[in-house]
């Protein structure tokens, strides 16, 4: 059965699903973001998700096509026209379809922005298999722009990473820059030093990642040790264990990196735990 998408304003069968060649967000990837997952029918962490749209939205100076209680809206009803049960809802605003290309940004009273929403299902999105065996990472030089706290669809290069990491066998690829992690293709990096949770603190350097807000206040909420501060590469090789964190994969454990096995090359207590908290609690409070 053919998926039903969201197109300006219509939901429509994806094989009619059109947009204009003249349409910012193909031609200049002049366009943000947004993936939030469904658990059991329902969103995980819709709030966090709009707050961060608006955000990206503002940097770029890029107006919201539709209201919050609108998105809301056609999210639950892609969700229910699809029977989705547990998968993904991918969101795109551009700046829309000036009616030919130019450097310029259009006047945003004459030209509205384009929005497109589809769903993924994904069955038993949050038993995959790889939580219990953990991802192995390379790590690649981190060449992107330098504002990645913008959710832009501006993802050749870590599609190229993944593909990196891909080619090595591995699961993912943690940029590095100057010798420490930023963060990986899709996702916020961590490592685990004697029950001590670290992370790069936020900044125009990394993604604001909703996953990751929610799980450091799960963590403090469970007294465990937080600090927010870059870290080697070399540190992390070195680490107890190591995790990432994504709207996707939720709390991924990490067991190798660039070779190096990280403990018992199995995952570690603190990763292990802090998906199984964020799981529940997410859950519970999905919309």
């Amino acid at each position: 059965m053919s998926r039903i998408v969201y197109v300006n304003g219509d939901y429509v069968p994806e094989a009619e699903a059109k947009i204009s060649v003249f349409d910012r967000g193909f031609l200049m990837a002049d366009a943000v973001y947004e993936v939030t997952s469904v658990l059991g029918g329902k969103l995980i962490d819709f709030a966090g998700h709009v707050a961060r749209l608006h955000r990206s939205l503002g940097e770029l100076e890029m107006a919201q096509p539709v209201t919050d209680e609108a998105l809301l809206a056609i999210h639950r009803e892609l969700v229910a026209r699809n029977g989705i049960t547990d998968g993904l809802i991918y969101l795109q605003v551009t700046r829309g379809n000036p009616g030919d290309r130019d450097f310029l940004f259009p006047d945003p009273a004459a030209t509205p922005s384009g929005i497109v929403l589809f769903p993924q299902s994904k069955p038993g999105l949050a038993n995959a298999p790889a939580a219990k065996t953990g991802w192995r990472v390379i790590s690649v030089p981190d060449v992107r722009w330098g504002r990645r706290d913008i959710k832009t669809t501006q993802l050749l290069y870590p599609s190229m990473g993944k593909m990196m990491a891909k080619k090595a066998g591995c699961d993912d690829a943690w940029f590095t820059e100057e010798g420490f992690v930023t963060e990986g293709t899709s996702n916020n990096a961590y490592i685990v030093k004697g029950r001590r949770i670290i992370t790069r603190a936020l900044s125009n350097d990394i993604l604001h990642g909703i996953t990751r807000a929610a799980v450091l206040r799960f963590a403090k909420e469970a007294q465990m040790e937080v600090e927010e501060r870059s870290f080697t590469l070399a540190e992390a090789q070195a680490a107890d264990e190591a995790f990432v964190t994504s709207a996707s994969a939720f709390v991924m454990p990490v067991v190798e990196i660039d070779g190096a096995v990280l403990g018992s090359g199995k995952p570690g207590p603190v990763s292990v735990r802090l998906r199984e908290i964020y799981l529940e609690e997410s859950i519970k409070a999905s919309v």
